[in-house]
């Protein structure tokens, strides 16, 4: 395959980072706040010029954190030496198609690839096309090496459509990567404890603490997509924050990318000189503002869509919460929720600043199963038994299959 990769890298164009420009006051950031209205109360257009350098951001910024993925948990080793691309797209790592040279795709389509050999997963970082994981490879002793390997936000927050095979295709950035097993990835770097590679390991696909190493707690949540948060106030399942709020506490304290965030609230303050990721927090959010949710493949017909609207209207009481005009949370009003409200498990919410949930924007559910914060619902149907037993609302069989079907759409 390395002869594949040298014979078309001489074709291919360098690829070409936009440079991230500081941003005037119109887009400007308050204590990592996000613009996302326009003057009279409408969804703000966006800045196509910074949504371009959000998404070099989005895919390909690591804001330094490769010290922390090669000095520190030394995953570079671990990569070279036991992560074959089967490996790699068995605990959901990904490859974007588009970028790998015609010949290379042939080779693999031909099955002229060794796919059992982590030699393979190097020239694949090579190529920049592993989904969210950027490697520096270096000659050394005639040989392709990984020297160096980081992270971006793609890692978890983009998905390939598996157009080309399995795991492989192109882009589709804001999906949640439900089949990304970080827990299994992270577990096997050789400088964690084995105490710390348990808890790792029992997280699962899809799931995440993103608190684990401040508290030492254990309550992964659901990694949930990047897309549809335009105009939606505050991101994350707690409402800790603007989505620039959270994109800084990721980059810095999970990413571990070189950079500034301070919260108080949590106890939490990071100084960094020079800082990589405060000046890319507008770009970032801009290109997370243009991603909309994807629509449903399917659609119930027009009489069953007309009786779960009405559902989710009337005796539901969904749109109490999940208001239409609101982008389907009432976030946006300055409301959380104690979880005994909504009979959720508070311990999540405990570890946070607010100490509540926050109404989850409804976007692309269909997409995105299971569902809550701790994904205790595997399908829609557990979702509304679940409201319809704690809320005491008395819905008849068919009125659940109606709204079921009904939030299918959304």
């Amino acid at each position: 395959m390395q002869a594949i990769i040298e014979k078309s890298s001489r074709k291919a164009a360098r690829r070409t980072r936009i440079p991230v420009l500081l941003i005037g006051l119109a887009v400007s950031l308050s204590a990592c706040g996000d613009l996302t209205n326009g003057e009279e109360g409408g969804l703000r257009p966006l800045d196509p010029i910074l949504v371009a350098q959000g998404k070099e951001i989005f895919r390909h910024d690591t804001y330094g954190d490769e010290v922390y993925w090669t000095d520190t948990l030394r995953m570079h080793e671990v990569i070279a030496s036991v992560v074959s691309p089967r490996v790699a797209l068995s605990v959901g790592l990904q490859v974007d198609a588009d970028v790998l040279p015609p010949a290379v795709k042939d080779a693999i389509a031909a099955g002229q690839v060794d796919l059992d050999d982590p030699a393979t997963t190097v020239t694949l970082l090579k190529l920049n096309s592993v989904i969210g994981v950027h490697g520096t490879v270096e000659t050394v002793a005639g040989k392709d090496t990984l020297v160096r390997v980081g992270i971006s936000c793609a890692l978890c927050h983009s998905r390939a459509d598996s157009s080309f095979a399995p795991g492989i295709g192109s882009r589709r950035d804001g999906w949640a990567a439900t089949n990304l097993n970080v827990g299994a990835i992270v577990a096997l770097s050789p400088a964690i404890s084995e105490e710390l590679k348990t808890i790792l390991r029992s997280w699962g696909p899809g799931r995440y603490d993103p608190r684990i190493n401040h508290d030492g707690l254990n309550t992964p949540i659901v990694i949930p997509p990047a897309y549809g948060l335009h105009g939606v106030a505050k991101e994350t399942y707690t409402g800790d924050g603007p989505v620039s709020y959270w994109n800084a506490y990721v980059a810095v304290t999970q990413m571990h990318g070189r950079g500034s965030f301070q919260d108080p609230r949590l106890g939490s303050s990071v100084t960094a000189d020079p800082d990589l990721v405060t000046s890319k927090l507008p770009a970032l959010a801009e290109y997370q503002f243009s991603l909309s949710a994807p629509m449903s493949p399917t659609a119930p017909d027009a009489s069953t869509l007309a009786r779960g609207k009405a559902v989710f209207n009337g005796q539901g009481t969904c749109s109490t919460c999940h208001i239409p005009s609101q982008q389907f949370t009432d976030v946006g009003l300055g409301r959380l929720h104690a979880p005994n409200v909504t009979g959720m498990d508070p311990a999540y919410a405990a570890r946070t600043a607010t100490k509540r949930y926050r109404t989850t924007p409804l976007r692309a559910l269909w997409q995105h199963a299971p569902y809550f914060h701790d994904g205790s619902a595997a399908t829609l149907d557990s979702v509304v038994t679940h409201y319809d037993r704690v809320l005491g609302l008395k819905l008849s069989p068919q009125q659940r299959a109606d709204l079921v079907a009904y939030l299918g759409t959304l």
